[in-house]
């Protein structure tokens, strides 16, 4: 049996859709996984050993250009890719009209959310056979839910398994020791948290005996760890990184802390200890879902004290 599952983007979006790699292949042995992804995430299902084949697509770099001939043969090139096997089932878990377009382009049965479930109602209208997915509750569940549903198989008592794994990172910048992986930087300047609660948190953290590590994606993610870093004892602004390494940094943290992220759900699919700040959006629909330690605060309006951080953070369990 082959299977393509079409999970393009965000970051989070990706890593929600993990799990339903494992359940697959805990009860399709001998399916074979290939997985449709945004160029700029094609390493998290690569990550994963149940996933074969993954295709990468750049719609996002694509729209920027076009006219361009390079663009066009990219487009044909993917097209090709697309179409060259028969899938016994395509699944989109997605729900917009881009996925849906973006599935439609393989050969098999295509399956998705009814139009009453999906975040594009449009989108339903290019599946063969379409799910009603309840939408309030957790967006890994709901994943899981739809490949459930169009594969035929039971929920019941399938654990919760992202499927994968990271070696610690080795870089000389990465003093010995425990250390914090603190996530400072959101896609929204209202899911953010105040840089000076980050040096109150940090400060709480230095004093249990953890130093902290500030990653960020671009420049000025970059800047804002530094200036955070700057204030904190024995911390360290990280600098550019790919997933890879990423993965690699949250799997020997002792402690992930971060605000509303891709990268938070990637810390607890790597089964870290993990607390999700949240500011601007709905922890319930999209907070961190992990079988390590975890704790989700606050909520839209409801940005969390660093108080209540820091004794959550401080009793949370080790993994």
């Amino acid at each position: 049996m082959r299977i393509l599952l079409v999970k393009t983007s965000s970051l989070g979006d990706v890593i929600h859709n993990l799990p339903v790699a494992s359940d697959i292949r805990r009860c399709l042995p001998e399916a074979s996984i290939d997985w449709l992804v945004e160029e700029n995430f094609a390493e998290i299902p690569r990550f994963h050993p149940a996933v074969g084949q993954v295709i990468p697509v750049a719609m996002r770099r694509w729209r920027k250009s076009l006219l361009s001939r390079a663009t066009w043969r990219e487009i044909g090139h993917f097209r090709r890719l697309v179409s060259a096997d028969i899938y016994d089932a395509v699944i989109d878990t997605q729900g917009l009209v881009k996925s849906a377009l973006l599935a439609s382009q393989a050969r098999g049965h295509k399956f998705g959310q009814s139009a009453a479930s999906a975040r594009e109602p449009l989108a339903a209208r290019f599946y063969d056979r379409c799910f009603d997915i309840p939408r309030q509750q957790n967006a890994v569940l709901r994943n899981r839910q739809l490949a459930a549903a169009a594969l035929g198989y039971a929920l019941d008592d399938l654990p919760l398994d992202y499927g994968i794994t990271a070696p610690a990172l080795q870089a000389d910048w990465l003093a010995t020791g425990n250390y914090a992986v603190l996530l400072t930087a959101t896609s929204r300047t209202d899911k953010e948290w105040p840089e000076d609660r980050w040096h109150t948190l940090g400060t709480a953290l230095n004093a249990a005996g953890l130093h902290c590590v500030l990653p960020g994606g671009n420049s000025a993610e970059r800047a804002r760890a530094a200036r955070i870093a700057e204030t904190l004892p024995h911390a360290v602004a990280a600098p550019a990184m790919n997933l890879t390494d990423l993965a690699g940094l949250m799997a020997g943290a002792a402690l992930v802390i971060g605000v509303d992220t891709g990268l938070v759900h990637l810390a607890a699919a790597l089964q870290r200890p993990t607390v999700a700040i949240y500011c601007g959006s709905d922890p319930s629909l999209t907070g961190v879902l992990g079988t390590a330690p975890h704790r989700n605060l606050g909520g839209i309006g409801q940005t969390p004290a660093p108080a209540e951080v820091i004794e959550t953070a401080l009793q949370l369990p080790a993994a």
